[in-house]
């Protein structure tokens, strides 16, 4: 059986300089001229309106992907953006993240500044990040196909069988097998997309309907850490190949009680 040949695909979009949209994956040889084709097209139908610039980079991975499970997935039925912050808020300090570190992360995160990558803060809320502008974009994830046809189903059966749920649980599943990641906010910054997710190892993926009022065009990524070297975990994130080879369990509402009682 010949050997498999990864290449990690990863896309930007820009109009001056506003972020359009942005994707990428892990892909085998043979699928890497469909998937510059489907991030391409991606790119002309964004709510943000067309891209002025778009950058792909195909990659032929040298080393290796880690193979990994999912988190498992949950939805809480938060009605609005103050709800979503009490649950975040409280998932996240179950896992040690101060009060403090999260009124920070929300605060940066609507503030109307979208940066390309993620921020770095320890559990006092400090920014740790070298690039407070840009942040920290991870990379180099993908999911096999046999768990990406088993997430599909899953999701389905949700309701919430689409590129972003899934894109989101890829990430979210390569950071948080990080021992330094303890917990994740995120806002998206697409104005009409309003569920937000916090994450954690303990409790895993957990999606917040009404995080953010519609129309909002901005948002972000946090990533609460603890102990280590910053500098390794920026390296495992951004260059550390990941695939998904299992998809743990993903279930309708729950409440948050089902989550940190």
């Amino acid at each position: 059986m010949p050997k498999l040949t990864f290449y990690s695909v990863r896309m930007r979009a820009s109009r001056g300089s506003m972020h359009i949209s942005g994707a990428e994956g892990i892909y085998d040889k043979d699928d890497v001229v469909t998937i510059v084709q489907e991030y391409t097209k991606r790119t002309f139908l964004h709510e943000k309106g067309r891209a002025e610039e778009i950058r792909i980079i195909v990659e032929e991975l040298k080393e290796k992907p880690v193979r990994i499970h999912s988190l498992p997935l949950y939805t809480l039925n938060t009605r609005n953006a103050e709800a979503a912050k009490r649950a975040s808020s409280k998932i996240l300090s179950s896992v040690g993240i101060t009060e403090r570190a999260i009124e920070e992360a929300f605060k940066c995160l609507t503030l109307g500044i979208t940066m390309r990558g993620a921020m770095l803060l320890d559990i006092e809320g400090v920014r740790l990040e070298p690039d407070l502008l840009r942040g920290v974009r991870v990379t180099r994830m993908g999911i096999t196909k046999e768990a990406s046809a088993d997430l599909s189903m899953k999701l389905g059966k949700l309701g919430i069988n689409n590129s972003t749920v899934k894109e989101a649980l890829i990430l979210v599943s390569k950071v948080h097998r990080h021992p330094m990641i303890l917990g994740e906010l995120c806002i998206s910054d697409n104005p009409g997309y309003t569920t937000g997710y916090v994450a954690t190892r303990a409790h895993g993926y957990i999606r917040l309907p009404r995080i953010k009022k519609k129309g909002i065009p901005y948002g972000g990524r946090a990533f609460f850490i603890t102990g280590g070297e910053v500098k390794g975990l920026i390296t495992y994130l951004q260059t550390t190949p990941v695939l998904i080879n299992k998809i743990e369990p993903c279930r309708g509402v729950v409440t948050l009680n089902d989550i940190i009682g």
